[in-house]
Formats: C-alpha cells, sequence, structure tokens
C-alpha cells in the first residue's frame, strides 16, 4: 500500500497565524478593529479627498498621525495592503528616491533609470483606475517638498490630475485620480513653513490632538489601576495646559497605550517623556521641575519613603501658615 506525502500546513495555511490575524487592520496589532470603507475617519478622508489633492495628518509626537494615516490607507483600499506604498521623509531624501533616478546596476556596472515610490504608484494606479491606490508619507516636514516632488507637486491638485508633464529624465506621466496622498507632519519641524507653502492650497490639514477620551479607553482597556488612571489623567491635563504657552510640551495619548501597572507606566517617564519634556523646559528649568513633581504625585508614597515636615505658624491675626521644612 503506497501513502500519499504528508501536507504541512503552517498557521497561515490554516488562517490562524499573523497574517490572517493582521489583514484587514490598521496596525500590527491583532485586537485592533476591523476597517472599512465606512470608517469615520475613511468616510472623512473620501470627503476630503473629493476637494484637496491630499490629506496631511498635523499634531505633536504621540497623537496617533501614523497610525490614523495607517487606517485611512486600508479603508481606502479595502485591506489590499498591496496597494498601499509607505515612504519616510528626512533630510537627505531626494528628487531621485521619490520620482526617478539613476540606480546602480548589480551586475557589470553602470547605472539604470529606475522610478521611485511616486512614480510607480502613478503607473500602478493608472493600469488599475477602478480601484485606490495609497501612498503614505511620514514625517513629511522632514524633507525638503519642493526638492522632492519636483515638477508633480503641482499636479497633485485635484483639477490637474491626469494631465501630462514631463519629467526631468523627458518622460511624459500623468498623476491619476485614483491615487490617494497621505501624509503625517510635526507642526513643530523646522520644515514646516516651507510644507505650507507648498501644499497649502493643495493638501487638506487635519489636526490631531492630545485625546483626554482615548487616553481614558487606553487605560480602561489596559486595566490600569484607577488610582494611577486618575493621577495620569491630572498630569495629562496640566501638561497639556502646559503646552499652550510652549508647544514642544504636548504629551500625546499614544504615550500610554499599552500601559497597565506602576512599572510600565514608570518606564514611560523613564524612556520616552522625560527626555521629551527636558528639551521643551530647556530654558525653564522651574518649570521642568513643576512637571517632573506632577508626574511623581502619580503615585502614592511607598513605605519608607521620608515624609515631609510641615512648621505650623499662627499670625498675630489668628491666621495659621504652613510651611514645608
Amino acid at each position: 500500500m503506497s501513502l500519499k506525502p504528508i501536507r504541512i500546513l503552517t498557521a497561515d495555511d490554516l488562517g490562524i497565524g499573523i497574517a490572517a490575524a493582521t489583514a484587514g487592520h490598521a496596525s500590527n496589532r491583532p485586537d485592533e478593529p476591523e476597517v472599512g470603507i465606512d470608517d469615520p475617519l475613511a468616510v472623512e478622508a473620501l470627503w476630503l479627498l473629493e476637494r484637496f489633492g491630499g490629506i496631511i495628518y498635523t499634531g505633536p509626537p504621540g497623537t496617533g498621525k501614523t497610525w490614523t494615516a495607517n487606517k485611512v490607507a486600508k479603508a481606502l483600499t479595502r485591506g489590499d495592503t498591496s496597494r498601499i506604498r509607505y515612504v519616510q521623509f528626512h533630510p537627505s531624501y531626494q528628487y531621485e528616491d521619490f520620482m526617478q533616478g539613476f540606480r546602480p546596476l548589480k551586475e557589470g556596472g553602470g547605472f539604470k533609470m529606475e522610478d521611485g515610490h511616486f512614480v510607480y504608484m502613478c503607473k500602478e494606479a493608472q493600469r488599475d483606475p477602478k480601484h485606490n491606490y495609497v501612498l503614505v508619507i511620514d514625517e513629511l516636514s522632514r524633507g525638503d517638498c519642493g526638492r522632492i516632488f519636483g515638477e508633480a507637486l503641482t499636479y497633485l491638485e485635484t483639477s490637474k490630475r491626469d494631465l501630462p508633464f514631463k519629467l526631468a529624465s523627458g518622460e511624459e506621466i500623468s498623476v491619476p485620480r485614483n491615487l490617494v496622498v497621505l501624509a503625517t507632519m510635526n507642526p513643530l519641524d523646522r520644515g514646516v513653513d516651507e510644507v505650507d507653502a507648498a501644499f497649502g492650497r493643495r493638501f487638506a490639514q487635519v489636526s490631531m490632538e492630545p485625546s483626554r477620551n482615548a487616553l481614558q479607553q487606553f487605560m480602561e482597556i489596559s486595566g490600569l489601576p484607577e488610582p494611577l488612571a486618575e493621577g495620569v489623567l491630572r498630569f495629562f491635563d496640566f501638561v497639556n495646559r502646559r503646552a499652550r504657552s510652549n508647544p514642544h510640551a504636548a504629551v500625546g495619548h499614544v504615550f500610554f497605550h499599552d500601559v497597565s501597572d506602576a512599572d510600565s507606566l514608570r518606564a514611560v517617564w523613564e524612556y520616552q517623556l522625560r527626555f521629551l519634556l527636558e528639551k521643551a523646559f530647556r530654558l525653564d528649568q522651574q518649570g521642568f521641575r513643576e512637571v517632573q513633581g506632577r508626574w511623581q504625585a502619580i503615585f502614592p508614597p511607598e513605605e519608607g519613603d521620608p515624609v515631609e515636615e510641615v512648621s505650623v505658624q499662627v499670625s498675630a491675626g489668628g491666621q495659621v501658615d504652613a510651611e514645608q521644612a
């Protein structure tokens, strides 16, 4: 009796692996809710894209800009990640990287003209006009947008989509209407003025601010004990009030996404927030000490901690004055 060969099945073959868990989700967390074209963020994006050439999600660190752009991208493509491309701008990013440029050949030496991310996505979208293609640009303000986009910048406008224009190489292309450009930006980056000038008329800007409601939801999901959660909310309110006069001090809700106990909460300060706030208050040491004190007040005093002595004096008018020793 001959035996049939054994077929080895992976977790993904059975639909229970990482690929299945993350497909159609807005992040790499399997517990994120499914995204769809009827999601409020997607509905807003579609309304804006009828009027503007793209969308910039702008806000301070930790406000979910990249998460939102990813979520909208997956909603607009109905979860087909093959129609999404991600790019991150940086100071040395150039036209040749983004549009078109020469690349060294792997064998035999010499160079070959190759399409960059933007031209590649334009051509892919033109071949498939019935579906959306999405280019997500992270850290838009870290690059020189005028230099990176070149002549394509004008043709991002909705009124100029599908109009042919020539690249520096002489090749003629157009920006199809089904190519969606989403971007993220920190409004305090140095290059923001240049971005505003280049994209002001062409892109809609959606403000992403620290959200108290989102912070509360994070802490409820993670099960952070109520006394700590109340302390975090007090600190969050305090520091973001200070950010009205010192925008660099804004603290986003995403910093607390995975906080579940006192140790993980302390780690947020020790490895992230302390550095952000020291930089924000580098010219105001008293301000930083106040913020640091508000953070320390989140945690109940541990047994054995020194107790501050308080001296009480009674004035001639019978008024009590308390003074910390």
